[in-house]
């Protein structure tokens, strides 16, 4: 079938096209940004319960004190004491995904792309992953990682570089980058530095 319709219609066709994968695109991301802030903000709510939880049973065992055996008063305290210790541990290690994610975006240079986050048994730190236009792109996302102005990462380390065609699942970012990241002592992006405030 011949096509004879003008090339400016056609042109408006294509663009229209476009712009409906476009708008499919966003909306995705909108979603997916409503998301990451309903787990952050249901984190929080269920962690700050426990600490509030755990803040007046100290406060009950205390008024006890007067009432009972010092003994085992004092045992019960401590106990309790432990499981306060327990859940500050944990928080100081719980990391604001919805906010670190979107610092590493800003960091992310324009020809490579986030493809992996995890946590690791390391204490501290982060594994992150990326496919990049090329090996430059690859070593400059460690570099603004590792930059201090970010307030993120004390330090970053390139764990592999692995630039091949034949193996990318997009091919304009052949090389794929794994890098650890050590958090700084007093970056924003964990729990207990934000001052317990939603992310």
């Amino acid at each position: 079938m011949i096509n004879l319709l003008p090339p400016q219609l056609k042109n408006e066709y294509l663009y229209a096209q476009r712009n409906s994968h476009m708008v499919k695109w966003v909306v995705a991301c909108l979603l997916a940004i409503v998301g990451l802030g309903a787990i952050g903000t249901g984190g929080y709510l269920y962690l700050h319960n426990s600490v509030e939880t755990y803040t007046t049973q100290v406060s009950d065992m205390q008024a006890l004190l007067t009432q009972q055996h010092l003994s085992q008063t004092e045992k019960q305290v401590q106990d309790i004491s432990n499981n306060f210790k327990l859940v500050v541990e944990v928080l100081s290690q719980e990391v604001l995904f919805s906010k670190l994610l979107t610092q590493i975006g800003t960091v992310i240079p324009s020809n490579a792309v986030l493809t992996g986050l995890n946590i690791t048994k390391t204490q501290g730190s982060v594994d992150i992953t990326a496919a990049a236009a090329n090996y430059n792109a690859a070593t400059q996302l460690q570099v603004n990682l590792a930059d201090p102005t970010n307030k993120v990462f004390s330090k970053a380390d390139i764990l592999s570089i692995n630039c091949s065609s034949t193996g990318a699942s997009d091919p304009r970012y052949p090389c794929a980058v794994s890098i650890r990241a050590l958090f700084a002592a007093n970056n924003p992006f964990l729990f207990i530095n934000s001052n317990g405030s939603t992310p």
